[in-house]
């Protein structure tokens, strides 16, 4: 946005990466963190980090050209560990809620994928805007992270498939894994744009209005 890096935008009075970071420090099920960063972003998440004593992030990772391979990137550096959770640095309302059901869904089929229903019916067309169905919206789920996989699933999955995807879940699809989701959060939403971001805010002022904890 602006040339800005959208994970140091401004909420709530601290950068939106913050929150995320945070949410995981908090977090006891959590081990270590991996910080996966632009380039032009790493001196900046390291000077977070050590202000704001961040003690669970292990390392800050230059990311790669496409998300996969700043997935990837940060997965040659993480350490040895049964489980892993993906992470957008962008969908600053993960909590502890969010992070135990992960855990408790990856364990049942090595991947798992936070997601919600699908709440506006959904038309599939052509290029010629012309409708070609109309699924069920009943068996339609939006994505989410956090996802959580086996790490070794998950490094495989990324050692042998190059071709674009979406998300973390997908790679892993490919391979035959099946993914379990578990139930996330519509104000759980990926800060991409300036709306996204009023809505962010006032999803944050609601919160403390209502006295309702934030990420923490």
């Amino acid at each position: 946005m602006d040339g800005l890096d959208k994970v140091f935008m401004p909420l709530g009075g601290m950068p939106l990466i913050l929150h995320c970071l945070n949410a995981f420090e908090a977090a006891p099920e959590i081990q270590g963190i991996v910080l996966v960063l632009s380039e032009s972003a790493l001196e900046r998440g390291e000077t977070l980090v050590r202000e704001h004593r961040l003690a669970k992030v292990e390392t800050v990772v230059r990311g790669g050209a496409r998300r996969q391979d700043s997935v990837a990137n940060g997965l040659r550096i993480l350490s040895e560990c049964d489980f892993v959770i993906v992470h957008d640095g962008a969908r600053p309302f993960v909590d502890r809620g969010l992070v135990s059901r992960a855990l408790d869904a990856v364990a049942e089929t090595g991947a798992a994928s936070a997601a919600v229903p699908v709440k506006d019916t959904i038309k599939v067309a052509g290029p010629d805007m012309i409708v070609n169905e109309t699924p069920d919206r009943r068996t339609l789920w939006a994505a989410q992270t956090p996802q959580a996989f086996r790490t070794a699933t998950l490094r495989n999955a990324h050692e042998r498939l190059t071709g674009d995807v979406t998300d973390d879940a997908s790679m892993v699809e490919a391979l035959g894994v099946p993914v379990k989701l578990f139930l996330g959060a519509y104000e759980n939403l990926k800060v991409t744009t300036h709306d996204d971001v009023a809505l962010a805010e006032s999803i944050l002022s609601a919160r403390s209005n209502a006295g309702a904890p934030g990420v923490l």
